[in-house]
């Protein structure tokens, strides 16, 4: 089986999580520039097999779109062209960021690398990408 990749777009770094080949486990891999992230995922693909990419959706609390929302759309057509071949689902992002925080907290993390915004940014991606396996196995 091929892997699926998630993004957590931001304006100045997206954070980015992968699932195993079996599609079980979703791990951070990393927060790339994202000026840079359309050539990082290139390259990527180019070595590893991805059968799906899920991008969050961002969203404010009250569900209406957030102000990312059309950059990130931006960005994923530009993906769609560059690779027609890998479906891209959404996630509804929202509270990611908070999600990822009480991660940090339960796993013990000092305050200091609480503050690692990048770090922030993968979490989230796994969150992300962990939601979209749940919301599949429920189907």
């Amino acid at each position: 089986m091929a892997r699926i990749l998630s993004i957590d777009y931001g304006r100045r770094r997206s954070g980015i999580a992968v699932t195993d080949p079996l599609q079980i486990i979703a791990g951070g891999l990393a927060t790339v520039s994202t000026s840079e992230l359309l050539d990082w995922l290139n390259q990527y693909v180019a070595r590893e097999e991805v059968e799906r990419v899920v991008v969050g959706e961002p969203r404010q609390t009250n569900g209406l779109p957030s102000e990312n929302l059309p950059r990130v759309k931006a960005f994923v057509a530009r993906w769609q062209k560059a690779h027609p071949e890998i479906p891209v689902s959404w996630v509804d992002e929202r509270f990611t960021s908070v999600m990822a925080h009480q991660a940090m907290l339960d796993g013990g993390l000092k305050k200091k690398d609480r503050q690692n915004k990048a770090l922030v940014d993968e979490i989230s991606a796994t969150i992300i990408l962990q939601s979209f396996l749940e919301s599949r196995r429920l189907k």
